[in-house]
């Protein structure tokens, strides 16, 4: 059997020799102008499948940085909100105090009581502060519109309770600013535990100074009680089915204790006046205010006016001193947020230096073999063409002549 070699065959074979050199040597320029070693998936099915699902996770970084910068936005802008929330609160508390003097006039407590509706109305703005792009800060999740408004004289949440959480980076979240009922509305009054106050139908000059639970008792239950004054120096507790529980003599100043509770009364109380005491409920911090404005523009002149007067101060200062606690510990909330997101960015970044490092060992050229690659396929052209040229000179006839 014999091979036929024909002049096409040998003209075909150095045609296709030179046009793969060719092929080869314009690869080699497009790594080395993009600086790509993986310029088409086919140049490494494995490596350029792996480099793909690096850009995804590279991107789903960058998207969390994203989210944080947003949430780091509000939970600062809610930091500066609830700073200035709480030095309010702090003239509040120096006004209140200074009302609570007996030296002031009618017209003194009338300026206070102007100075705290002008703070009222300052903190109202604040609980309507927006993220800077329309978005209510203290709304939930109902953040398109105010959340605060003033309906028949008080004031309204009408946002939602939802306290958003916003993915920062792998498996971590960060809770978004605080929805304003768990800061301006619910609060706690009393001591946060326990409160009491005087009935509004006294008539006589009792003082509530002091109350708390009795460390020192068997316990309390949770109930509430009504120290009810039979006589000017005598006083029966009944509880909340009006069942009476103890009876006892009164001095002025000292403290009753009863069912796990104790309060301290001083002034005069009279027959039918009443105390009450029980479990703290929850109360705005705008209607607390609203009170004190109210009772400080009354004009006090008998003895028992004064007396009511001094006991919904003292309410007062338990109550605003509750809601500066409450927005203190909002504050730390976020504060504990805003660590986390710098937390998540560190771990963003150090994730990030990883995976580009991961793609860069998958994706970029090296030059120095790519430029010897490629000068190594030039000579390789060059000598193809040369045997094609001399090729197209030889024939059979050459060989006879």
């Amino acid at each position: 059997m014999s091979n036929r070699i024909s002049t096409g065959m040998m003209f075909s074979q150095s045609v296709n020799n030179m046009l793969g050199k060719q092929a080869k040597i314009s690869h080699l320029e497009q790594q080395l102008a993009t600086g790509q070693r993986l310029v088409t998936a086919a140049d490494d099915p494995v490596a350029s499948g792996t480099a793909v699902n690096l850009d995804r996770a590279v991107a789903e970084l960058e998207r969390f940085g994203q989210n944080a910068n947003n949430v780091q936005n509000r939970l600062g802008l809610q930091e500066n909100a609830l700073s200035q929330a709480g030095d309010l609160m702090a003239r509040v508390n120096e006004l209140t105090v200074e009302a609570n003097s007996s030296a002031l006039t009618t017209d003194n407590r009338k300026a206070i009581a102007s100075e705290l509706k002008s703070l009222h109305d300052s903190l109202l703005s604040l609980s309507n502060s927006t993220d800077g792009s329309g978005r209510y800060l203290f709304a939930g999740a109902a953040d398109d519109k105010a959340p605060f408004a003033v309906v028949n004289g008080s004031v309204v949440y009408s946002g939602d309770q939802t306290q958003r959480s916003v993915e920062v980076a792998a498996d971590t979240q960060v809770a978004d600013a605080l929805p304003g009922s768990e800061i301006f509305m619910r609060i706690r009054t009393g001591d946060g535990t326990v409160d009491a106050h005087a009935a509004s139908t006294n008539t006589g000059t009792g003082l509530l100074l002091d109350y708390s639970r009795d460390s020192g008792a068997g316990g309390w239950n949770g109930g509430s009680y009504n120290v009810a004054f039979t006589a000017a120096d005598t006083y029966e507790v009944r509880d909340s089915t009006g069942t009476v529980v103890t009876t006892g003599t009164y001095a002025a100043g000292e403290t009753l204790s009863f069912g796990g509770l104790k309060m301290r009364l001083d002034g005069a109380p009279a027959v039918g006046d009443s105390f009450q005491i029980g479990a703290s409920t929850t109360k705005d911090v705008f209607s607390t205010i609203t009170n004190l404005v109210n009772a400080l523009n009354t004009d006090p002149i008998t003895a028992t006016d004064k007396a009511a007067l001094q006991n919904t101060l003292q309410s007062s200062m338990r109550d605003i001193s509750q809601a500066s606690a409450k927005m203190i510990d909002a504050r730390a909330a976020g504060g504990a947020q805003l660590a986390a997101l710098d937390s998540a960015a560190e771990l963003r970044e150090s994730n990030e230096v990883t995976l580009k490092t991961t793609l860069s060992s998958l994706r970029d050229l090296d030059y120095a073999d790519a430029i010897g690659q490629y000068q190594l396929e030039q000579a390789a052209l060059k000598s193809a063409q040369t045997i094609f040229t001399q090729m197209q000179s030889m024939s059979l006839f050459n060989m006879i002549r």
